[in-house]
C-alpha cells in the first residue's frame, strides 16, 4: 500500500541568457568590434593636408576723433536744445548783411516860388463869381410876455400820515384812525410796524420793523396799527404799516 503520495519530479531550471556569456567571450566580442571600427577607418578613411582658412573681413577697433559725427549722437540734448549743427543753425547763426540807406542827396532844393501880389487873388476871383443877393429883414413886434400863474405846495407835511402795504392794501380799512403831530424840535424816520390781521379783522400781532429814533414815536405807532380795523376775509394776511411823522417845535420850559 502506498506509504505517502510521491510527488513527480521537476525539470532543472534553464540558464538565463546573460549566465551563458562568460567574462572572456564578452571582452572577445568588444575587441573584435573595435579592430573592425579602426580597419573601417584606414580603408575607408581619406588622408587629405590640412589646408589654413583663408582670413575674411573682421571687425576692427579704432579710436574715434572728438570731432566724429558719431559722438555728437551720444548727446541727450541733441534734438531737445539749438545745436549749431542742426537744421535751424543755417538761419539764427547767419547774421545778414543789412546796408542802411543813403540819406546824402546831390540836389540842391528848389522853393516854389510866392509872389506876393497873387496872394488871396484865387478867393478874390471866387467871391467875384458869386453874387449874393439882398435879404431884406422882416422886423416884427416883440412877443408879450405871458406870466403863468403857478401854485407851489408846501413840500413838508403838515400832519402826521401813515399808509398800509403788502397784503393788508388789498383789504379795506373800516375805521379812521387819526395820527397826531409829535412836539419835537427834531425831523424823524418813518416807523414800519408788520401787523398780522385775522380773518375776523383784527389786528392779533404787531412787530415794529424799523425805528424812527424816538421811542415815544415807535410806541405811538404800535398802539395804532393794534386799534386798526379791516374788513373780513377767508385767511390771515401780513402787512405793513408806515408812519410818516410830522413833527411841532415842543413848547419851551
Amino acid at each position: 500500500m502506498n506509504a505517502g503520495v510521491v510527488e513527480p519530479s521537476r525539470p532543472s531550471e534553464l540558464p538565463s541568457p546573460g549566465e551563458s556569456w562568460s567574462r572572456r567571450k564578452f571582452y572577445s566580442v568588444i575587441l573584435l568590434v573595435l579592430l573592425a571600427h579602426i580597419a573601417f577607418i584606414f580603408v575607408f578613411g581619406a588622408t587629405k593636408p590640412i589646408v589654413p582658412r583663408a582670413v575674411g573681413p573682421v571687425p576692427q577697433l579704432q579710436l574715434a576723433a572728438a570731432a566724429n559725427e558719431l559722438i555728437a549722437l551720444g548727446d541727450p540734448t541733441l534734438f531737445a536744445l539749438p545745436h549749431a549743427n542742426d537744421f535751424a543753425s543755417a538761419v539764427w547763426l547767419r547774421q545778414l548783411a543789412i546796408t542802411p540807406p543813403s540819406f546824402a542827396y546831390t540836389e540842391p532844393p528848389q522853393f516854389l516860388p510866392l509872389p506876393v501880389e497873387k496872394l488871396g487873388a484865387t478867393f478874390t476871383a471866387f467871391v467875384a463869381t458869386n453874387q449874393f443877393a439882398d435879404f431884406q429883414f422882416n422886423f416884427k413886434p416883440e412877443p408879450l410876455l405871458v406870466v403863468a400863474n403857478s401854485v407851489f405846495n408846501s413840500p413838508l407835511p403838515t400832519q402826521s400820515t401813515f399808509h398800509i402795504a403788502g397784503e393788508l392794501a388789498a383789504r379795506p380799512l373800516l375805521n379812521a384812525v387819526a395820527v397826531p403831530s409829535l412836539p419835537l424840535n427834531d425831523v424823524l424816520v418813518p416807523s414800519r410796524v408788520q401787523a398780522l390781521v385775522d380773518v375776523d379783522g383784527n389786528v392779533i400781532s404787531t412787530v415794529l420793523l424799523d425805528s424812527s429814533g424816538n421811542e415815544t414815536a415807535d410806541q405811538l405807532a404800535l398802539k395804532l396799527t393794534r386799534n386798526l380795523r379791516f374788513a373780513p376775509a377767508n385767511q390771515m394776511a401780513f402787512g405793513e404799516v408806515i408812519f410818516h411823522w410830522h413833527t411841532i417845535p415842543a413848547p419851551t420850559p
